[in-house]
């Protein structure tokens, strides 16, 4: 059986909300037979979407880049089991190892808060020209989002970065669609209660 090795440099920045195109049919056959190259092609093509959910959950850090890393073996392992008939995108499928991975890692130890200025900064291009006004909101988004529960958080994420449907985020997150649709619902009214009341009191 084939050893893998993988050997990727993540970036560090990624675009807020990027949606990578699909890859070709024939890249996910060769994939699932286990073909370096063709997988090689499929980190290049999702390695940024995945630094960001991870950035996202966890906040900046080296522990991103690790699981990053760590998503992309367990997807070269599983790949064979992949259906691409079936209802999950490979990048839908992808995102699910991502976020069950996180959660996990946040369940194992409890991790000391992220600066909110980096984290956003690690989930967006930003530039010493952005205005003080941008700053200020991502500061606030990446501080409320920090203080969602784990399992709203992902949720989220999964939703409002992602563009994952409620059936999506409930089979990334093992629960019912009922169950990921309210912990949705929470996480958008404790965002909208945080930005709220964080511009009232400015």
């Amino acid at each position: 059986m084939m050893a893998m090795t993988m050997s990727v440099a993540f970036p560090k920045r990624v675009e807020a909300g990027q949606k990578p195109a699909p890859l070709d049919p024939g890249i996910i056959a060769r994939c699932r037979a286990q073909d370096p190259m063709a997988f090689r092609a499929f980190v290049v093509r999702y390695e940024r979407m995945v630094f960001a959910l991870l950035s996202r959950m966890l906040g900046a850090g080296p522990e991103v880049e690790d699981l990053a890393q760590e998503t992309f073996v367990r997807a070269y392992r599983a790949f064979p089991d992949f259906d691409p008939d079936g209802p999950a995108k490979a990048s839908t499928w992808l995102l699910t190892i991502a976020t069950r991975l996180a959660l996990d890692s946040k369940k194992k130890k409890k991790l000391e808060p992220a600066d909110p200025e980096e984290a956003e900064k690690a989930a967006s291009h930003s530039t010493p020209e952005m205005s003080l006004e941008r700053r200020e909101l991502g500061r606030a988004i990446a501080d409320a989002a920090a203080k969602l529960p784990d399992d709203q958080r992902a949720a989220l994420v999964l939703a409002e970065m992602h563009g994952l449907s409620i059936a999506e985020i409930a089979a990334a997150l093992e629960v019912p669609e009922n169950t990921a649709k309210t912990r949705l619902f929470r996480a958008r009214e404790k965002m909208r209660e945080a930005l709220s009341s964080e511009w009232r009191s400015s």
